[in-house]
């Protein structure tokens, strides 16, 4: 799909209205109408909200918010303008903006959100906000405005392996979400297909990890979503994955059944643990290379990063797992579940790790994630922790939580770099600038637009190499009841491969 070249494009205003991804039920918040009535002295209108709109629908406005660009072997999403929206939450009810910003949405200062303001991107019931200590109520309306910028992915192209009147069936590159989550929205599985393909109005049957590739479906309509849902829910969906994975693993078939816990959703990390939830993978050896060996797995169950988790347990974690494959695990990396330490110790020396490594956005998370507020095993970011990974209506961030759907679904993701600058309000009347890429020259499509509140037009960062968004664990089959589909075997599984 042809992509409209580089090149100054009018500075969108914060004001206008534009569409948010539909939250964890398929709906979307809309902006309640404004209304007018006498209002005793003093008192402040709240419109009635309006209610929600049932449906998937990313339609061409929503593909026309920004386009790709390829460089370097990533695919990559030139910064947009968005707006993140919400209701007032039950527990900001008699609290003041400034307040809420302050201890639950901490990914930026306050410094930030009164420049924010001053510019006029934050409204409340569609009225500019000038003055951050005015008290929320119940069925207030508050609209963020944002200069959105998303990480860049594999430039691997999604390929279609299947489709009918009833479905889709796509061979998943790693490193891409499924769906809209936190930084990812445009760089994502449904709007890929939305934009490239045409494919719009899709039903997720099933997700993937972000790093993980393979068979991903997508049912057409509601009700062929309904039948294969249902053939879940009855455990009638097998599921086939081929991994790499560190050592010689033993010939004969190995059964693991140990508990998995959540350690943190926020960061994406589980572990074995007597208290966490049963599950079961098969696995069976398929070759040995002297290094490392390819194996077959057949989870039973679906617990987030099951195959991964059990893997680890067993001594023999997938080569390049960017969570489970790490020194933060201890001399053993978490083999038998001895880890020496506790939940918090990891969760500092696995970020320590990338960080020293700066490989942060490898891992799916920023430095701003960290610095929000509620990290612990429930979601701190938005506390309204779902299925589908909640957006922090806010900053953007994500809470991802299980999805007994899948064993290796995990869309992590993260809100714009964190910093103690001293912002300036935008002057209405400057145009937004343009900058060049990371080298500071504008190359073919990688012309940015750049916002003067906006810290990440400040942020020079390096981009991950294609290599470090491939994670060696692939989809390979997915079996149900009346269908079957099968994807090739990835190159890194080959008998004959070498690092």
């Amino acid at each position: 799909m042809a992509e409209p070249g580089p090149g100054p494009r009018p500075s969108p205003s914060p004001s206008r209205a534009r569409e948010e991804e539909p939250g964890p039920a398929g709906k979307e918040e809309a902006a309640p109408a404004p209304k007018k009535r006498r209002l005793a002295g003093g008192e402040r209108y709240v419109p009635p909200p309006r209610k929600l709109n049932p449906g998937v629908s990313f339609g061409a406005e929503h593909f026309a918010e920004t386009s790709y660009y390829f460089e370097g072997g990533l695919r990559k999403v030139r910064p947009y303008y968005f707006d993140f929206r919400t209701y007032c939450k039950g527990r900001w009810v008699g609290r003041s903006l400034l307040h809420v910003f302050g201890t639950e949405f901490r990914a930026q200062p306050l410094a930030y959100y009164r420049a924010a303001a001053r510019a006029g991107r934050l409204r409340l019931n569609e009225e500019p906000v000038r003055d951050l200590d005015i008290v929320l109520k119940n069925n207030d309306f508050l609209r963020n405005t944002v200069h959105r910028h998303e990480p860049p992915v594999t430039a691997q192209p999604i390929r279609i392996l299947a489709e009918d009147e009833e479905v889709v069936v796509v061979d998943k590159p790693s490193s891409l979400p499924v769906h809209p989550c936190g930084r990812f929205r445009h760089n994502t599985v449904i709007f890929i297909l939305g934009k490239e393909h045409g494919l719009r109005e899709l039903h997720t049957l099933h997700r993937l990890d972000r790093m993980t590739s393979g068979v991903l479906m997508f049912a057409k309509t509601a009700a062929v979503s309904k039948r294969i849902d249902e053939q879940v829910r009855q455990r009638q969906l097998e599921k086939e994955y081929v991994c790499r994975v560190v050592g010689e693993f033993p010939e004969h078939e190995v059964v693991c059944e140990e508990p998995i816990l959540v350690v943190s959703y926020k960061v994406g990390v589980c572990r074995v643990d007597a208290k966490g939830k049963p599950c079961q993978t098969l696995f069976q050896r398929l070759s040995y290379n002297g290094s490392s060996s390819v194996v077959r797995c057949l989870p039973r169950t679906g617990r987030t990063h099951q195959i991964r988790v059990h893997l680890q347990f067993l001594g023999h974690p997938i080569v390049n797992d960017p969570i489970y494959n790490m020194e933060a695990w201890g001399p053993h990396r978490g083999k038998g579940g001895e880890i020496g330490k506790t939940d918090e110790e990891l969760l500092r020396a696995l970020v320590e790790e990338h960080r020293s490594k700066q490989s942060l956005e490898v891992l799916g998370i920023g430095e701003e994630d960290l610095n929000c507020a509620g990290e612990s095993k429930d979601c701190g970011n938005s506390g309204d922790c779902t299925k589908s990974a909640e957006a922090d209506p806010v900053n953007g961030s994500s809470c991802p939580a299980e999805d007994e759907k899948d064993p290796e679904r995990n869309d992590v993701a993260a809100s714009p770099l964190n910093s103690d600058t001293n912002l300036e309000p935008l002057d209405k009347d400057k145009e937004l600038s343009l900058c060049g890429n990371q080298d500071g020259q504008a190359g073919e499509k990688g012309w940015e637009e750049k916002d003067p509140l906006c810290v990440e037009c400040r942020t020079s960062r390096r981009d991950p190499s294609p290599k470090e968004l491939v994670m060696f664990l692939h989809a390979l089959r997915y079996k149900g009841a009346d269908f079957e589909y099968c994807s090739s075997m990835p190159e890194w599984a080959m008998e004959d491969w070498q690092e």
